[in-house]
């Protein structure tokens, strides 16, 4: 966005924004009148993992992806190890497609338990005005001790499912090219089946209670990035709710369908990606709309606005209600986080259940076949694009990652304006005001470590400071 420099007399400033997974400031831009004209949201850390794969063999790229983030390891791990699928041009075996689904599942699972319960459950909890002090988990812990201990044990049960597949919670490296390294045994299935009847008591007991707490937000509601956009996620042939596969939808903000059954693999047709100076985050577009009118949301609360049904009964159930929502508003990806958490859980039990789960046969092997590969899945924060190109050693030659985070940018950054203008008073700044405004980043559930690296031109500031702390020189470009 465009600052109107004229008219700007004053900014403020939030530097770090709290409760998220990364580094970013925001910006608040005044007019003479001490109103807010504008706001920017800065993604202050540069990563470039695009640039540090070139030169790598392909076959090393799921491990190395999935140490891009330290949240959400698995979502790198899957969309990779799903384009290097398509190097191989191999059918990837069917229980190896659903040992992928089940460790995604658990990923999603745990980081939704992470973003609800620790970063978003004290300002919901004990309300947005709260003691700084006391806004964060040991806070929630000492007001409500049992919807502490319910997000703690909920994350740890997606973690251990990834554990159990994977080896490890963090970065594991068991999804491979063709499929995945090893077989699910009867042990860990048994101790994956026998954590979900408590995991879906916590969800359900989770969801009555944040039902009744919405009622206290609906300044809120009103207006964190409650705007009309487009909505985009992938859904599986029936229409439902799909985490691993399946053609991404675009739905406008009617709710009707603007483009159905788009592959995956040929995303540039209808993505761009823009880069603007004041952050290392590229903001993705729809573009037959163009830029910036083709601003588009992904997540929990698109692939509610998506889909038909979710597609397990205890979920499909709690959907209903949602759908009675006014779904513009950012403020419902908690919502939609909690729904999802019962999907995870209900559809890793039915994964469980099938009957080849247990197979042996969990990886196909061949050469590249292809120099060019993509994969797409759903991560806890919205759809991940990764796309490799290779010579014909096998070396990466290209990459190009569109995460989750980076889908939101445009949205995060009105939705930033939008909540600044209603709550932000600059003659009487208080803490609950510019919480607000970190509020609604907050709803995106931002993981920014991931998702930071700009196209072309890289922004850099250079500042030359005294001891003293005086400005001596300053380069920009």
């Amino acid at each position: 966005m465009a600052v109107p420099e004229l008219t700007m007399t004053k900014t403020i400033t939030i530097d770090p924004v709290t409760r998220i997974e990364g580094h970013s400031k925001i910006t608040l831009y005044l007019n003479d009148q001490g109103e807010v004209a504008d706001a920017q949201f800065h993604v202050t850390q540069m990563r470039g993992f695009e640039k540090f794969v070139v030169g790598r063999p392909f076959h090393e790229m799921p491990s190395l992806m999935a140490r891009i983030c330290g949240i959400c390891p698995v979502s790198h791990l899957i969309a990779s190890a799903k384009a290097c699928d398509a190097l191989l041009a191999v059918h990837t075996p069917y229980p190896a497609r659903k040992l992928r689904r089940i460790m995604n599942l658990g990923q999603i699972a745990q980081s939704h338990a992470l973003s609800f319960f620790y970063l978003s459950s004290p300002d919901l909890l004990l309300g947005m005005d709260a003691d700084p002090a006391a806004r964060n988990i040991l806070g929630v812990y000492k007001a409500n001790p049992q919807l502490a201990r319910d997000g703690v044990r909920l994350r740890q049960m997606g973690q251990t499912i990834i554990e159990l597949l994977g080896g490890k919670r963090i970065h594991p490296a068991w999804a491979v090219p063709g499929g995945v390294s090893s077989p699910l045994t009867i042990e860990k299935r048994q101790q994956m089946l026998a954590m979900i009847p408590e995991a879906l008591q916590i969800t359900r007991r989770t969801l009555d209670w944040y039902r009744g707490v919405m009622e206290r937000f609906k300044d809120e509601i009103a207006s964190f990035a409650n705007f009309p956009t487009l909505f985009m996620g992938l859904v599986d042939e029936d229409g439902s709710l799909a985490m691993y596969n399946g053609k991404l939808r675009i739905v406008g903000p009617d709710g009707k369908i603007v483009a159905d059954g788009l592959d995956g693999k040929d995303y540039p047709d209808f993505i761009g990606e823009a880069v603007e100076p004041h952050s290392y985050l590229k903001s993705p577009y729809y573009k037959p709309m163009g830029y910036p009118n083709g601003i588009y949301r992904v997540g929990p609360l698109a692939r509610l606005n998506i889909v038909d049904r979710v597609g397990t009964p205890l979920a499909d159930a709690e959907f209903a209600a949602f759908r009675w929502l006014d779904r513009q508003s950012s403020f419902h990806y908690h919502y939609a986080r909690l729904i999802e958490i019962l999907y995870c859980f209900e559809r890793i039990d039915e994964l469980l259940h099938e009957p080849d789960i247990l197979s042996t046969h969990v990886r196909a092997h061949a050469e590249p076949n292809n120099f060019e590969g993509v994969g797409v899945s759903e991560a806890p924060r919205g759809t991940l694009i990764h796309h490799y190109k290779i010579d014909e050693n096998g070396l990466i030659t290209w990459a190009n990652l569109i995460i989750a985070t980076g889908n939101n940018n445009l949205a995060m950054n009105r939705g930033v304006l939008q909540v600044a203008k209603r709550f932000v008073k600059s003659d009487k700044l208080q803490d609950g005001m510019l919480n607000r405004v970190e509020a609604v980043i907050r709803c995106f559930d931002p993981c920014l470590s991931c998702s930071t690296h700009a196209v072309g031109e890289m922004p850099l500031r250079v500042e030359l400071v005294g001891p003293d702390g005086a400005l001596l020189d300053e380069r920009e470009r």
